[in-house]
């Protein structure tokens, strides 16, 4: 049963629940995920369970307006650990080996992506620069991971990117991924219990614009380079992430060098059993 972040038409407070099909319940304890990933995996898995059993009230899923999964944790991000992504980084910079090279290090390359405001959930307008020309969504598996250093469940994860700007040279990099907007993350948090194989999963991207499908690709988590244990295990070192922390894993999907962003745009990403994140784009101003 996946865990949600959200609205009612009547109360503006988010509130975190647990989704059954077409019905949601409401977690007596603990009432935010910010408090869920105090817990240990164990003992949260167990509490949703006891909920399910015990639940006596619920609400519709369509009476609801889901909110992203997150409310006080850092996004995280791990480039280059797919061949596509290493290839596309160095087509578009003037520093090539540098991809190359990180590729097959045994350090992998980790980074700061976004704080809670700059994340969009589902249907939330994600942005694209407007100091960029050449602008991508990069769907992403995304691992939730609570205070424990244990991965309590995933997510889908659209970490939007300024080529342009991280081509110029890699040092940019930080502000060719971190500004507002700049991330998607959602519909829901699937618990570790329900998935199987987290590197057994299909990933689809489609870029509309108008009537029409700009861009479609696909992808799967098992041409991922590098185990998610080993990402996890090089994000929490000598690092504290006492909310919990989101890590997305990188992106074996990189539309070609003539597909870029523009206002309007709807980004949709679909892994499986994970369910569907769409996202409008919109352009900042300056």
């Amino acid at each position: 049963m996946p865990l949600i972040r959200y609205l009612t038409a009547t109360n503006d407070t988010p509130h975190f629940g647990v989704l059954d099909g077409e019905v949601v319940y409401d977690l007596p304890a603990p009432k935010t995920l910010q408090a869920a990933l105090q817990l240990t995996r164990d003992d949260l898995l167990r509490i949703v369970q006891t909920t399910i059993e015990q639940a006596d009230t619920a609400r519709a899923i369509a009476d609801i307006t889901l909110l992203p999964p997150i409310d006080a944790q850092e996004v995280w991000a791990a480039g280059v650990t797919y061949e596509r992504s290493r290839d596309a980084r160095m087509e578009e910079s003037t520093e090539e080996d540098v991809y190359d090279r990180v590729y097959d290090a045994d350090r992998p390359e980790l980074f700061f992506k976004a704080t809670p405001g700059r994340v969009s959930g589902p249907d939330g307008d994600v942005a694209i620069r407007g100091d960029s020309t050449w602008d991508v969504p990069e769907p992403e598996l995304a691992l939730i991971i609570n205070r424990h250093e244990e991965v309590i469940g995933y997510t889908i994860g659209n970490d939007v990117s300024s080529r342009s700007i991280e081509g110029e040279n890699p040092l940019y990099l930080p502000q060719a991924k971190v500004y507002a907007g700049s991330t998607g993350l959602g519909p829901a948090i699937v618990l570790v219990n329900e998935l199987a194989d987290p590197l057994a999963l299909n990933i689809t991207l489609t870029i509309e614009r108008g009537d029409g499908i700009l861009f479609e690709g696909t992808t799967s988590t098992r041409s991922i380079h590098r185990t998610l244990d080993d990402l996890v295990d090089y994000l929490h070192r000598y690092n504290r992430f006492l909310d919990g922390v989101i890590l997305l894993t990188g992106t074996g999907i990189v539309p070609p060098a003539e597909v870029t962003l523009e206002h309007g745009d709807v980004v949709t990403i679909t892994i499986d059993e994970l369910g569907t994140l769409r996202n409008p784009v919109v352009r900042l101003k300056a």
